[in-house]
């Protein structure tokens, strides 16, 4: 088995350091890279503007890495009193270590198990401040919307697809024996399968496919992908286990 990891940095390497302590071959290939966002000037005043009993949810580590730097560079604190959630346990124990808050999150690691947790069933008349990139799913937006919640957007971190040629790339990674792929976001995968060339497809989709969510797994089904599977979360350490389990018993 030799796996394709196409997260961003530090993430990728990370996970492909410690596939190698099991004897797992890993390649690893960043679609995009991740940089400070233009929300980040505003930050401050969103975060004042937030009362007791309000909201803030943060959709990624690299939601919480980018606001707390600025954060800390500006001398301004992380809120008390308001509820901290995020859609991820990897993305809440960031945001406690950064906030030194209690952080809420789901155990379906997605948008919709953020969705179903008890604070946010009835937030109407709250204020809700989602920290996030530049684009991605408005579910949680506009269901807390329909919710008669306050929601407003701060874009603390930008995502910036990389230049790459999928035709030598595709090329390369066959003849390395790629056989398997992690892909954490709709997104990336989308990214990916219009990189790949036509003739490189049937290699492409016949891979076996990791992904965190049951959300990305039915795209990919869409695509065409057979063989994938939902790992339940976007960590290191799920993926790990999974990839670990998978090399020992296929």
């Amino acid at each position: 088995m030799t796996v394709l990891i196409t997260r961003p940095a530090p993430h990728g390497e990370a996970l492909a350091q410690a596939l190698a302590t099991k004897g797992i071959q890993a390649l690893v290939q960043p679609l995009l890279t991740i940089a400070p966002g233009a929300g980040l000037l505003t930050l401050g005043d969103q975060l004042a503007r937030l009362k007791k009993g309000d909201c803030l949810i943060a959709v990624s580590p690299h939601a919480v890495k980018m606001a707390h730097t600025y954060l800390t560079e500006k001398g301004i604190c992380w809120p008390d009193g308001i509820h901290y959630l995020a859609v991820g346990q990897q993305t809440a124990a960031a945001l406690a270590a950064a906030c030194g808050h209690h952080v809420d999150a789901p155990q379906q690691e997605d948008s919709e198990g953020l969705l179903a947790l008890p604070v946010l069933m009835n937030p109407a008349g709250r204020k809700v401040l989602i920290l996030r990139g530049n684009g991605g799913r408005e579910l949680i937006f506009e269901t807390l919307t329909e919710r008669q919640a306050s929601v407003a957007y701060c874009e603390t971190y930008a995502r910036h697809w990389l230049a790459l040629n999928g035709a030598v790339l595709s090329r390369q990674w066959q003849q390395q024996g790629v056989d398997s792929l992690v892909v954490t976001s709709g997104q990336q995968l989308e990214y990916l399968y219009r990189l790949i060339p036509a003739q490189a497809k049937p290699w492409l989709i016949a891979c076996h496919l990791l992904v965190p969510s049951e959300r990305i797994a039915n795209q990919a089904r869409d695509i065409g992908f057979c063989h994938i599977t939902t790992v339940g979360s976007a960590s290191n350490a799920t993926l790990l286990a999974t990839l670990n389990t998978t090399g020992t018993t296929g």
